[in-house]
């Protein structure tokens, strides 16, 4: 068993010695080592970990980047593991076999990553060939970043370059598609899992310039002069001052859409949520009495 000086002195050893490695399958180290992984800057070496009830693996670094284990702490650092059977398998008495002998099981590479953008190569031993884990979270994500989610596609009343008039009914409306009201549907996959997410417009909250908004949980009612001075019927508003109160001249009105995605899949279900934001500047004017 390693104790915790000679863990370091072969730490630094390895460090010295990095350039002159030469590189295994997958980046790793060559079985039977005792599990060294090196680049240029940092070597992760494994081995027992002191105190430990044996056959126990701890990673060590040189480098200010430390690691061990397959999932982060605390729920945020959703890891993802992949294997791949070390070939060839280390020599009878490695460490990486955990005190099984060749043949009882085998040795894998195990590759970890995840949120918090560090990825752990070690060698470990199964006595099954291990599943890939995926963390369904993620893959969540992954499918989340293939959508093209917008903001709002922004219709109102006054349009931009014209003009409207203080107490008249204001109609606010976006458009409907996938990309800017939803739904919105894609899938990532990892080994045998996929995992589907839809995403749709829950809310659109509608900032308009004067201090004042309006929260919209449908996608609007498109102005038509038919309408004449009624109000929208699901979400309107109506300015009580000129937008010459502004030092643009204008009011400037910021539409956020609050997409909720659901997803599902390895038998699990979640949600993620997103914002997205459009703006447009209009022009409000006091009503001219003619004596």
């Amino acid at each position: 068993m390693l104790t915790r000086r000679n863990t370091a002195t072969a730490v630094l050893a390895l460090a010295a010695l990095s350039l002159a490695v030469p590189a295994y399958a997958d980046g790793g180290p060559p079985p039977g080592t005792g599990g060294a992984e090196c680049d240029m800057f940092i070597c992760q070496v494994e081995a027992d970990a002191p105190g430990s009830a044996g056959g126990g693996k701890g990673t060590q670094s040189s480098g200010k980047k430390e690691s061990s284990g397959e999932r982060g702490g605390g729920g945020t650092n959703q890891r993802t593991c992949t294997y791949k059977l070390a070939d060839p398998q280390p020599p009878a008495g490695s460490l990486d076999w955990e005190g099984h002998a060749p043949g009882d099981g085998a040795v894998y590479w195990q590759r970890c990553s995840g949120g918090d953008a560090i990825t752990v190569n070690r060698m470990v031993w199964a006595a099954d060939p291990p599943q890939a884990q995926v963390d369904p979270a993620v893959l969540a994500q992954q499918a989340v970043d293939k959508m093209l989610l917008r903001g709002p596609e922004i219709g109102i009343t006054p349009k931009p370059g014209g003009k409207g008039v203080v107490g008249m009914p204001v109609y606010l409306w976006t458009a409907t598609g996938p990309e800017t009201y939803g739904p919105n549907t894609a899938s990532a996959s990892a080994g045998a899992v996929t995992v589907t997410a839809t995403a749709k417009v829950s809310k659109i909250v509608w900032s308009m310039g004067d201090g004042n908004s309006v929260t919209c949980t449908t996608a609007g009612t498109p102005y038509e002069a038919q309408f004449g001075k009624q109000p929208s019927p699901d979400c309107g508003y109506h300015y009580t001052a000129a937008s010459s109160t502004q030092p643009s001249g204008k009011y400037h009105v910021t539409a956020t859409s609050t997409w909720t995605v659901d997803w599902a899949g390895a038998g699990q279900t979640g949600q993620l949520i997103q914002t997205r934001a459009s703006a447009v500047d209009i022009t409000v004017a006091e009503v001219q009495v003619l004596n």
